[in-house]
């Protein structure tokens, strides 16, 4: 099934680019590893477990639905963190 492949690529892609941005903007702003950004970075961990975790989920009644509603949190999940990053400067 190659839709759960893409979808697990662009989990890892998009909450692995908002880490990186965590890393480039307390680089930037010569604040190594802060407070804020270190929960934003553990708040991109917990959803990409609980993301893949989903995915990876067999016993659901409609699987593409499923997988549907699991893009559609990521893009949520990934909008909320993302206002978190820039929040950092």
């Amino acid at each position: 099934m190659a839709s759960v492949k893409e979808l697990k690529k662009d989990i890892n892609n998009v909450l692995g680019d908002i880490i990186e941005a965590v890393y480039i903007v307390e680089a930037a702003n010569a604040d190594q590893e802060s407070k804020e950004g270190a929960k934003v970075i553990d708040e991109a961990i917990e959803t990409f477990d609980d993301l893949i975790q989903k995915v990876n989920q067999r016993g659901v009644e409609n699987r593409k639905k499923h997988l549907t509603a699991v893009r559609q949190e990521l893009e949520t999940k990934a909008t909320g963190l993302v206002e978190k990053v820039n929040k950092l400067n």
